[in-house]
């Protein structure tokens, strides 16, 4: 589904991305973990087109998309979330939902007075929609709520929720477990891996070694800008360029 070839990304001397070459397969959950520094984030910003390579290729179901504006790459089904989420504050739950499909009618002024009819049509569609997603997301009590007051944990379903509104086909996951709760983090990996039972791609980027053990199927592990392995959770415990690299003193 994913296919990154060659990838190069330099910030001064420093290469952050450094040759990448790297393929997500759909319906796969892919765990890129790595220590602080590895180049992990940038990588997303790369797929996401947050920032454009200097080397190299990116292909999204076989079409490069390496030269496309953020926008243009979501529209085709390739959709992020942030570590710290990104949630408009003041505004609710469900309201933030409802901002995220795309080309509604509504968002060309005239279109509000000239075709009153459609574009309530399909404000009651997004409506519709968001409601399912939000109870599919176990935020359906909170949909009334200001999305700046809910919790940590919370703010990342919301995250999820407001990505799979628009029916991603491939998901970038920037450090979902961070900051959220136990119990909250159990439903949120549920919801992941429901999800990836419906036929959604992620490709997750995660601090929490057991988390990607356990949920992630292939790992791919980076270190000063390169891929040093992919494989499966046990090649990760044995690896010694991984060992050397991040995880000394993980459990056996």
């Amino acid at each position: 589904m994913l296919e990154v070839s060659g990838l190069v990304k330099a910030f001064g001397s420093l290469r952050a991305v450094d040759g990448v070459d790297l393929a997500v397969g759909a319906g796969t959950i892919t765990g890129l973990i790595g220590p602080n520094g590895a180049g992990k984030t940038t990588l997303f910003n790369l797929i996401a087109g947050t920032l454009a390579p200097e080397a190299g290729a990116i292909r999204f179901m076989g079409e490069r998309i390496d030269r496309l504006t953020p926008d243009r790459i979501f529209a085709k089904g390739l959709a992020r979330t942030f570590q710290i989420p990104r949630p408009f504050p003041q505004m609710t739950v469900l309201e933030n939902l409802m901002l995220a499909p795309l080309c509604q009618s509504g968002e060309r002024l005239w279109n509000n007075w000239l075709r009153a009819g459609r574009v309530r049509h399909e404000e009651q569609l997004a409506r519709a929609r968001a409601v399912e997603v939000l109870e599919l997301c176990d935020l359906a009590d909170k949909a009334g709520e200001i999305a700046g007051r809910l919790s940590g944990g919370q703010q990342k379903l919301l995250e999820l929720a407001r990505v799979l509104i628009a029916e991603p086909k491939l998901i970038l996951l920037d450090e979902p477990a961070a900051g959220v709760n136990p119990v909250l983090l159990e439903t949120l990996v549920d919801r992941i891996v429901r999800l990836n039972q419906r036929g959604v791609t992620f490709l997750v980027i995660e601090h929490n070694i057991d988390l990607v053990l356990t949920m992630c199927r292939p790992i791919v592990v980076m270190a000063q800008g390169k891929l040093i392995y992919h494989g499966d959770a046990a090649g990760v415990r044995q690896d010694r360029r991984v060992l050397d690299a991040y995880l000394g003193d993980m459990p056996a």
